[in-house]
C-alpha cells in the first residue's frame, strides 16, 4: 500500500475551491493517496461526505478544518485534523471566525466600491456559494467582470505573465496592508483557539508557517507549542526549499509533528496540481495520532 498522504486540501465546500468532496476522493484513490484531508476555510460541510466517499474508495480520511486567526496582529491558518466537526463548540468556533470574515470582506467591498470599482455584495455572495469570500476570491470576481467588458483599466492583470495570478497581484495592489483597500483583521485568537482545541478532539497544527502573511518564527512557535500546537506543516506548497528545511529543523527541535499539505484548491491555484507534494508519508498521521488529546 502507498505511504503517500496530504493533509491540506480543499473541496468546493470552501468559496474558492472547486472539486466535491466525492471527486477530491476518487481523485486521491488515483493517484494512490494512503490518507487526506479536506481542510476547507472555516467549514465543515464537507462532512459526513467526504468520510463516507473515504469508506467506499478504502482512502482514509482524516476530518479536518483550516481556521483563520490572529496572532501578534498577523493571519494565522490553524489546521485541525481529527477534529470532531459534530461537536457543537466547533460551529461555535466556526460561527465566529465566519461572522469576522464577513466583515471584512463587506468592508472590503465597500472600500473598492468608494473607489468606483463595479462590485456588488449580493453578487460577492452568489457567486462564493455563501461562504465568507476570502480577498482572492473578491478580486477575481471583478477580474472576471472586468475581463468580459473588456475594461482596459485592468490591463496590467489579463497581460500574460500576470494572468496567472492575477487575483493574487490584484490582492497585493488593493488589500495588503497600506494599500487602498485594506481592511484590518478582525479574526479570532490564535492562542484562545489553541486553548479550546482539546474539547474539539483535534491535534492542532499551524499551516504553511512560512507564508507571507504569517512569516513563523522560532519565538512564535515557542509560544504556540506552551498554548498547545502540536504540528507544523513543514512541507506545503508554500515553502521554497531553504524554508522546508528551517521549518523542518524547528518542528524537530520543539518536538513538533512534521505535517505535509499541498494546499490543493483548483482554479484558484492552478500551479498547484493534485497530488503534487513530493514528500508526505502516512508516519505522519500515525504521529498526530498519538498526541491526540
Amino acid at each position: 500500500m502507498s505511504e503517500k498522504i496530504d493533509l491540506h486540501i480543499h473541496s468546493n465546500r470552501s468559496s474558492d475551491g472547486d472539486f466535491t468532496p466525492f471527486h477530491i476522493i476518487r481523485l486521491a484513490k488515483e493517484c494512490e493517496l494512503r490518507a487526506i484531508s479536506i481542510s476547507d476555510h472555516d467549514t465543515v460541510a464537507a462532512y459526513p461526505e467526504a468520510l463516507e466517499c473515504g469508506r467506499e474508495m478504502d482512502v482514509e480520511v482524516v476530518p479536518s478544518v483550516e481556521l483563520t486567526t490572529l496572532f501578534d496582529s498577523r493571519e494565522f491558518h490553524l489546521l485541525l485534523p481529527f477534529v470532531n466537526w459534530e461537536k457543537k463548540l466547533v460551529a461555535e468556533i466556526i460561527a465566529e471566525v465566519v461572522e469576522a470574515r464577513v466583515k471584512e470582506a463587506k468592508e472590503r467591498v465597500l472600500k473598492l466600491q468608494e473607489m468606483g470599482f463595479d462590485i456588488s455584495w449580493r453578487e460577492v455572495v452568489k457567486k462564493s456559494r455563501s461562504n465568507p469570500p476570502l480577498g482572492v476570491i473578491i478580486a477575481k470576481i471583478l477580474l472576471d467582470k472586468a475581463e468580459e467588458a473588456n475594461d482596459p483599466a485592468f490591463e496590467k492583470y489579463f497581460q500574460e505573465r500576470n494572468r496567472l495570478f492575477a487575483p493574487y497581484i490584484f490582492y497585493e495592489d488593493y488589500f495588503m496592508e497600506g494599500r487602498p483597500a485594506f481592511v484590518p483583521k478582525r479574526n479570532i485568537s490564535l492562542l484562545e483557539t489553541l486553548i479550546l482545541a482539546p474539547q474539539t478532539e483535534a491535534v492542532p497544527v499551524l499551516a504553511h508557517p512560512g507564508a507571507y502573511f504569517q512569516r513563523t518564527t522560532k519565538q512564535d512557535l515557542a509560544i504556540l507549542k506552551e498554548s498547545g500546537l502540536k504540528g507544523l506543516e513543514v512541507y506545503t506548497s508554500y515553502h521554497s526549499h531553504e524554508q522546508t528545511e528551517f521549518y523542518r529543523e524547528l518542528a524537530e527541535e520543539l518536538d513538533l509533528v512534521p505535517t505535509a499539505g499541498s494546499d490543493f484548491h483548483g482554479r484558484i491555484k492552478p500551479h498547484i496540481p493534485f497530488a503534487s507534494l513530493k514528500y508526505g508519508e502516512y508516519w505522519m498521521v500515525e504521529e498526530l495520532r498519538k498526541r491526540r488529546w
